[in-house]
């Protein structure tokens, strides 16, 4: 009779554990619940230092997952207009692991809103390596909405759009408007048209950008055929019809100005010009788009007289980005208007602002980093008191059910001897936890800093890399690939790239030194290698102008060594500029592999005022181009000897290879096989392009 009592206790104590850890789930569903309408109430509110506090606070307790803190912290400072912390915030809840079906919920909304703003900023690659991981996960877990679905297919299209890649675009775009279709659909509100006008606006904006003007007009006609169904939901908004009617014919007019259609476009402004929103302060700066398309220059400059104010109204700083898009513009206006003295009031104002909006640029990933430190440090502590609570949680309870079983085993076989045994069972457990404690405190105390310096090592090399793209573009005619490998975690090399129309940009460049200084050494270059050529300079401009920047306050007395170049893909005209660089290596049919001969510039960031000296060549097609860092010619084996120069050349001499990529994959494996084992020395960057 012994053995099915025990195990009837035994099963007894299970099953009270079970409704226990149920009644807990549902506890800490309804928690979940709970704390995130407390968040969402206080940021109705616009506090959103609170918010912040508050998602520290759930998250340490519980009540809210890591995924789920991070995106409402995120949620704040987007709300706050401090886009880049925003964005660092999502990409740490994307990071998380998606534990519940509430935290893909969480995911959804965040992928969203980080592919947004990778995509307004540009970021076209970065986006899409948000949006389209986002939309598998969706897919796989069959969790994610009509809206999540249409918003992260709209931006992938748009992205797709910006890189070329012109069907895959199109087929996002026609796959989203099946889930917007879905969306109001299923939704007795006007929310689905809504948001369905906000998409199709931004799938109208991306085919004008690209001057695809004849398929921006079936996405402009669909966005008034919306707007007009929203018009009929007894719950639209009735201010929200007037701005997006004026938005709706301002991008008709552009759109009609670009096909050649200068009546047309006139009476789309016309009715552009019928709407309130058109005197408004963003009405009149949209405006522009149409009137300097239409060469209707004088009514341009009359609509920046209120730019000022509409900055100031939007809470916008005067950035480098914002000098491009607005301040320019108005001095061209004024310029072409012929009112030269606006002009020259407007040119003065972008010079008193220009050195103060550069000085910004160069410290925002210093302090993108500082501010990741910090929340790595405030994640570790809440994480501590997290394992902290979960631990004493979990003795607790073993503790109890051992305590029960034990009680009842012996009360049931030993009555008599009840009270010694249960005393004995006692000191055991007390013994047994002091050793377990000692042994947690041990390994806490040997780890902690390690783990900590580690991960921040780990996401601060996830920075730097998506710092370079590795999404290369698909163009006819057109063949570039590239590689990089830091020394350590973190590293100093570069090499970028940027396609303005017809026009390619891209540089490759070592930074001195390695490691975590190196890095934002490299992150300040490469930020500004990639405004300014959006500015549409000449590689020996940029080449000074970095410097000019660089060299400011430049106490540690670092310096990046640089190979900019500039091709016309219709020409083949290459205009390019030497800082200090390794010379590349250049090969064409009939042609031996040779290393360019070059001006020696100085390197980029030791002396204030240099005027660096640009090179051409006058066509380049027909020719491979292969620029490298000094981490393969002098990457070194265990016995200290390098790869060396001659065996550079040599390999690219006799090997036959069909595309860039494989020139990259040969030489890296050769690099490898001669360091045999050893450590590498040095970043290693490798960078290839062929214009057919």
């Amino acid at each position: 009779m012994k053995q099915p009592r025990i195990l009837t206790i035994a099963l007894s104590a299970a099953l009270v554990l079970t409704v226990l850890s149920c009644g807990q789930q549902q506890r800490a569903n309804i928690k979940s619940s709970h704390a995130d309408s407390v968040i969402f109430d206080v940021g109705v509110v616009k506090d959103y230092e609170r918010m912040r506090a508050l998602s520290d606070s759930f998250e340490l307790t519980g009540d809210i997952s890591q995924l789920d803190a991070n995106r409402w912290r995120g949620v704040s400072y987007y709300r706050q207009g401090q886009y880049r912390l925003a964005e660092i915030a999502y990409r740490k809840a994307l990071e998380s692991d998606i534990l519940t079906d509430e935290d893909q919920v969480s995911y959804n909304k965040a992928a969203r809103r980080l592919s947004e703003l990778l995509l307004v900023r540009g970021d076209y690659e970065g986006s899409l390596r948000v949006a389209m991981p986002a939309v598998a996960k969706m897919e796989k877990s069959g969790i994610g909405s009509d809206i999540d679905y249409a918003i992260l297919l709209n931006n992938i299209g748009c992205c797709q759009l910006n890189l070329g890649r012109d069907e895959e675009a199109n087929k996002s775009f026609l796959t989203a408007r099946g889930h917007y279709a879905n969306r109001w659909q299923t939704d007795s509100t006007g929310r689905g048209f809504q948001e369905a006008v906000i998409g199709t606006v931004y799938t109208s904006m991306a085919y004008i950008n690209m001057r695809r003007y004849a398929e921006s007009i079936y996405w402009i006609d669909r966005t008034e055929m919306l707007l007009n169904m929203y018009r009929q939901k007894p719950d639209a908004r009735s201010e929200y019809f007037d701005e997006y009617q004026g938005r709706i014919e301002i991008m008709r007019a552009v759109a009609l100005q670009g096909l050649d259609k200068p009546d047309d476009a006139a009476k789309a402004y016309q009715k552009f010009l019928e709407t309130d929103y058109s005197r408004t302060g963003p009405g009149r700066i949209n405006a522009n788009d149409y009137l300097v398309a239409a060469h209707r220059f004088g009514e341009a400059a009359d609509n920046y007289r209120c730019l000022d104010q509409t900055l100031a109204n939007w809470g916008m700083e005067l950035s480098l980005d914002n000098i491009q898009l607005y301040l320019l513009p108005k001095y061209r206006a004024n310029a072409e208007a012929g009112r030269r003295d606006s002009a020259t009031v407007a040119g003065m104002r972008i010079l008193s602002i220009l050195d103060s909006a550069i000085t910004n640029q160069k410290n925002s990933a210093t302090v993108e980093l500082a501010t990741i430190y910090e929340t790595n440090q405030k994640e570790a502590e809440i994480a501590e008191q997290k394992a902290n609570l979960t631990r004493l949680q979990f003795i607790a309870t073993g503790v109890s059910l051992l305590l029960i079983i034990i009680f009842l085993v012996v009360y049931t076989l030993h009555r008599r001897a009840a009270t010694k045994r249960l005393k004995a069972a006692h000191q055991k457990l007390e013994d047994a936890h002091e050793k377990l404690q000692y042994a947690y405190d041990r390994l806490e105390e040997t780890t902690a800093a390690k783990e900590r310096i580690e991960s921040e090592l780990r996401i601060a090399r996830d920075i730097q890399m998506s710092m370079v793209p590795n999404i290369f573009p698909e163009r006819e005619g057109l063949d570039i690939y590239a590689f990089i490998s830091p020394a350590k975690e973190v590293g100093g090399d570069l090499y970028g790239y940027l396609m303005l129309g017809d026009e390619l940009y891209f540089c490759v460049g070592d930074v001195s030194g390695k490691g975590v200084p190196a890095s934002l050494f490299m992150a300040q270059a490469t930020r500004l290698f990639r405004t300014l050529a959006t500015q549409h300079m000449m590689p020996a401009e940029i080449a000074t102008r970095m410097n000019d920047a660089l060299t400011e306050d430049n106490e540690q007395g670092m310096f990046v060594t640089l190979f900019i170049g500039l091709i016309d893909l219709v020409g083949g005209k290459m205009e390019y500029c030497n800082a200090g660089h390794n010379p590349p290596v250049i090969r064409g049919d009939g042609e031996e592999a040779h290393f360019m001969e070059m001006e020696s510039n100085a390197p980029i960031g030791l002396w204030p005022g240099l005027e660096f000296i640009g090179e051409t060549i006058a066509d380049i097609r027909g020719r491979s181009l292969f620029v490298y860092s000094d981490g393969l010619n002098e990457a070194e084996n265990r016995d200290h000897e390098q790869f060396g120069d001659d065996r550079l050349i040599d390999i690219l001499r006799t090997g036959h290879f069909a595309n860039s990529r494989q020139v990259i994959e040969r030489l890296n494996e050769e690099v490898e096989k001669h360091r045999a084992g050893a450590d590498p020395n040095d970043d290693l960057t490798m960078f290839c392009l062929r214009v057919k």
